[in-house]
């Protein structure tokens, strides 16, 4: 597989791409894969990898693991990229919203083990702020961007409040918030003629007012983290435009609990810099298949597993 540099972009999951076995075939064929694993569960003090690998699956999904799972896998992932393709240094990189702390390992604004630590205690304060003010988020096909803003600001109120969480992509759209909130929305949503308007299942409202209470506490352990500038270009997702130093990415990464992730802007920002290959580097292929309905010119390969990599050797 031909990839330039000068026109790859590297991408990371967010939650939601998690399942058993992710990374398990990866770190059986690769030591450098089964390395990073092993580090992780030194510096977590848990079998993460044993959970990651064969479940329980309701344990894995709690998103105090889900989190720290995927940045592991993804940078797994890249380790094996950076063996098989020494040098090569991408244009940009990016991720969905927790994706973006693995887009941060891989620019070189962090090392593993900081990133690992932000995004276990990430995972921790957003569980904890979700048992203070449950909420619910809900996904909503079929409707532009403008009209969800629209009727989100309509089925809010001064004491229930419900907003975009990610723009994913034109046409998918998940909103967050109080349940009341988000329910209002999903039958304005309907009466609007949305194709699809259904609850996630969760209770945590992310990337909503709901994540308030864990922002103190979250700004704390970023500031604590060794950030450093990227050294790769890297888009921020409340930004949807290029971090240029330590700063910055600490105050997106801050934001964005509360900030929606503006997934759509990201890719068209880095499409307008010439991009044309989206690498996406962990587990799944949720970002690669969303390429496609953002911009129909982009190439999406995602690189999670053994097979994977081996077409990349072709």
């Amino acid at each position: 597989m031909i990839l330039d540099p000068k026109t790859t972009a590297f991408i990371f999951p967010g939650q939601g791409s998690q399942k058993v076995g992710m990374g398990k075939e990866l770190a059986a064929a690769h030591f450098e894969a089964r390395q990073v694993f092993e580090e992780a569960d030194a510096l977590l003090g848990a079998q993460l990898s044993t959970l990651a690998w064969d479940g329980p699956e309701a344990e894995l999904n709690d998103t105090v693991n889900t989190q720290p799972a995927l940045l592991v896998h993804s940078v797994a992932a890249l380790r094996i990229f950076e063996k098989l393709r020494p040098g090569f240094r991408p244009a940009y990189v990016a991720g969905h919203s927790l994706g973006e702390l693995s887009a941060a390992v891989a620019a070189g604004a962090l090392d593993f083990a900081s990133g690992l630590r932000l995004v276990r205690r990430r995972g921790e304060l957003m569980k904890e702020a979700g048992e203070k003010s449950p909420g619910g988020m809900a996904a909503l096909l079929g409707l532009d961007i403008a009209a969800v803003d629209s009727l989100c600001a309509a089925a809010s109120t001064a004491d229930e409040v419900v907003q975009i969480a990610n723009d994913n992509c034109p046409g998918q759209v998940v909103i967050s918030g109080h349940s009341a909130a988000v329910a209002r929305a999903i039958e304005a949503a309907k009466t609007a003629g949305a194709k699809r308007a259904l609850p996630l299942a969760v209770s945590i409202a992310a990337h909503s007012p709901l994540m308030a209470s864990a922002q103190a506490a979250f700004n704390e352990a970023v500031t604590a983290a060794n950030v450093q500038d990227p050294l790769t270009p890297l888009i921020g997702n409340v930004s949807a435009a290029p971090l240029a130093d330590a700063p910055a990415l600490r105050a997106d990464l801050q934001a964005q609990l509360t900030s929606r992730v503006r997934w759509t802007e990201t890719i068209q920002a880095l499409r307008a810099t010439g991009v044309v290959t989206f690498v996406e580097l962990g587990t799944g292929s949720v970002l690669a298949s969303l390429l496609k309905r953002i911009d129909a010119g982009a190439v999406g390969v995602a690189l999670g597993n053994p097979e994977d990599f081996e077409k990349l050797s072709d």
